[in-house]
């Protein structure tokens, strides 16, 4: 889904802008990628823009390729970008691929589900001089970058409480959902609820050190079973809590297509801040003559602006616009910035300008790398240990011997 609606219109607007060149789309088996091919949109946006397909449209659906991505990441000239756009508990084999055949990442979030598998990515790719990034796309929302930098000012003062939700559409029950984010391997706060997390630490600086999620079980159209329902309650250092409340069951005849949003308290010196994003309802609503045809489609909309639009700005096509565009966008062009400080050096003198670089991205802290956000697949891991445990608290500890335990009260 995101590679329709996100990072495949990304790339194509990169390659319209020359930023990247001939693009290769891998996947299990035939069948997205010939949704991708015929996808109406992306042909009237990006007119003779295509992609070379692992397998072939063509092939028997049916037939999987397990192994297709290792020879088609193998066959890419060094110092290329493979994004990886998996289900979350098959992108650390993905990586690991990449950064042998020495190439850039690009992931979608969470970056991998362990924390020693993060440690690990960073390392290689630090000694390799290649950059790793997970694409945690709300850090590019206008109103987060805001927020950072007025939190960081003493604007709010001090975080103390908070919620948030992100509840998606029910129907995303009939996709592919239904074949991976299963209680053995995934859940929505880890899938979705990791954002905000991740957001509260990209607004504050402040680290999460305990947590706990239940999550209620639910049955796939396929039979398979999810917890599809999760309550989260996370502690930071400071002593604040974040609430998170994720589901796969908005109602697909709602508004806006989901739900999602944040509000956080805070304290200062005798009086009191509050942050409130409200990330569905944006200010727009739109009522149509006839209902669209994609899945959850309604007559009443409240399309986001902000998130992934295409506009006509004249020229050939459509122009992508959204934090979802410029996160990609910001992710590849340091990429290539990587790239260009090797143009022209020796190997070694290269490989030293892109270290000094990527040691740059991980201080600015925009971009989520594996040495400033680890601390998110210590969240995973904490989150996955509590939900299995019906909802028990669990600490985490960070430093040298990094780890989760449940909490001794």
């Amino acid at each position: 889904m995101i590679t329709q609606v996100q990072i495949l219109p990304s790339i194509y607007q990169l390659q319209r802008l020359g930023v990247v060149g001939e693009i290769s789309v891998c996947a299990l088996n035939s069948a997205p990628l010939k949704v991708l091919a015929q996808d109406q949109t992306l042909k009237r946006a990006f007119p003779g823009h295509n992609f070379t397909a692992y397998p072939s449209v063509d092939t028997d659906p049916q037939q999987t390729f397990p192994g297709l991505f290792r020879e088609v990441i193998e066959k890419m000239r060094k110092g290329n970008i493979v994004v990886v756009a998996v289900p979350d508990h098959l992108h650390y084999p993905v990586i690991q691929a990449a950064l042998a055949a020495d190439q850039h990442v690009c992931c979608v979030k969470p970056l991998v589900s362990k924390y020693a598998q993060a440690v690990e990515i960073e390392k290689i790719a630090y000694e390799k001089g290649l950059v790793v990034a997970a694409e945690y796309h709300k850090r590019l929302d206008d109103r987060a970058l805001m927020a950072r930098r007025l939190y960081r000012e003493g604007k709010f003062g001090q975080f103390r409480i908070g919620h948030a939700e992100m509840n998606e559409p029910y129907y995303y029950r009939h996709s592919n959902f239904q074949n991976w984010c299963t209680v053995e391997n995934s859940d929505m706060f880890t899938y979705v609820g990791c954002h905000y997390v991740d957001q509260v630490h990209f607004i504050t600086g402040l680290l999460p050190r305990a947590i706990s999620v239940y999550g209620i079980e639910d049955t796939y159209p396929n039979g398979n079973i999810g917890y599809l329902w999760t309550d989260a309650r996370v502690l930071w250092e400071n002593d604040a809590c974040l609430h998170v409340t994720n589901v796969m069951g908005y109602p697909d005849e709602g508004p806006g297509g989901n739900f999602q949003g944040i509000r956080m308290y805070c304290r200062g010196e005798g009086k009191s801040g509050m942050l409130v994003h409200n990330d569905q309802y944006r200010g727009i609503e739109h009522c149509y003559v006839e209902k669209g045809s994609e899945p959850g489609d309604t007559y009443y909309a409240e399309p986001s602006p902000d998130y992934f639009q295409y506009v006509e700005l004249g020229g050939e096509g459509l122009t992508p616009v959204g934090y979802g565009y410029r996160s990609i966008e910001y992710i590849v062009k340091n990429i290539c910035k990587c790239i260009d400080a090797s143009a022209g050096a020796g190997e070694k003198q290269a490989l030293v300008h892109r270290q000094r670089l990527i040691r740059q991205f991980d201080d600015e802290g925009i971009m989520a790398t594996p040495a400033n956000s680890s601390y998110n697949e210590l969240v995973t891991e904490a989150a996955r240990l509590s939900i299995r445990n019906g909802g028990r608290d669990v600490e985490i500890t960070y430093g040298k011997n990094a780890r989760v335990d449940f909490r001794k009260h």
